[in-house]
């Protein structure tokens, strides 16, 4: 028994480049949508014990207002578990961001990290209604002017920032790359979710091209343009071809494990997910 896991594992190596062996193991996954995509409500001690069970070192923060109480509380049992909060979600929409003016809870999101010293990326997304109305090259320079007073906002308290495609036409990463170009700043960076690009697939490898100079973290997620938005790694058609798209590119960011189903426990959907990724890369 012992002498054929030892084969299958020599196996394994021997399909894999060391570059993939290393982007898939456990030390390099993120866990992504796990604070509001939770049926069970987790409290910061219950969430961190979870992550650790399961063998995450790093997740990335996503919330809603009322999850603001006791962010502080989330960052100190993240401390205690020597798990990294690496990034923190945040939202930006028409109807209460401006620039120079941020939400309430914008401004409070942002306030905690400064206050802890919190070495995190921003992931930033935009509502469409930031944009509604604009031409292309309004839409530009709307997006770069909100880009420029966050990263002024963050920078100096050692924070970046990375553009999230959260749908629409910020989802489209060509636009965000033109974002960023036309802000002048060369230290953001770009999440890519496979879940807000079913409409991507067939000009994914293009895409990823592009992205690649900027790609932060990738956020998997089964993939067919057929079937509902959240879908678990190895239930779609696509993802394993574009995970090997991933490999071949030789990215070598995080890889992000999605939660993101509100009416289930979170840590039985990342067991899924973290499952369908073995059951495609090996590992």
């Amino acid at each position: 028994m012992l002498m054929k896991k030892i084969v299958w594992f020599l196996i394994l190596v021997s399909i894999l480049p060391v570059s993939a062996q290393s982007l898939f193991d456990q030390s390099n996954l993120t866990a992504w949508c796990i604070v509001p995509f939770d049926s069970e409500n987790r409290t910061p001690v219950e969430r961190l014990d979870m992550l650790k069970r399961l063998g995450f070192s790093q997740y990335v923060y996503d919330w809603r207002a009322q999850h603001l109480a006791t962010f502080q509380e989330e960052i100190k049992q993240a401390k205690k578990h020597k798990i990294t909060i690496e990034g923190v979600w945040i939202f930006i929409d028409e109807n209460t961001d401006k620039v120079g003016s941020l939400s309430a809870d914008n401004q409070e999101i942002i306030e905690i990290v400064t206050k802890n010293k919190l070495p995190a990326t921003f992931w930033l997304g935009f509502n469409n209604n930031f944009f509604e109305g604009l031409s292309h090259n309004q839409k530009l320079e709307k997006g770069a002017e909100m880009l420029t007073y966050l990263h002024n906002l963050v920078e100096k308290n050692g924070n970046k920032i990375a553009l999230y495609n959260h749908g629409d036409w910020f989802g489209e990463p060509e636009n965000e790359i033109e974002i960023i170009k036309k802000a002048a700043l060369n230290d953001v960076g770009l999440v890519y979710s496979f879940h807000h690009g079913h409409h991507q697939i067939n000009r994914f490898h293009s895409m990823l091209n592009a992205m690649l100079p900027y790609l932060v973290a990738i956020n998997l997620n089964g993939m067919d343009i057929s079937k509902k938005q959240i879908l678990t790694i190895g239930d779609g058609k696509s993802e394993k071809e574009m995970i090997q798209m991933i490999v071949d590119s030789g990215y070598k960011g995080r890889i992000g494990v999605l939660g993101h189903i509100m009416e289930e426990d979170v840590e039985v959907v990342l067991k899924r997910n973290l499952n369908g990724l073995k059951e495609i890369t090996g590992k």
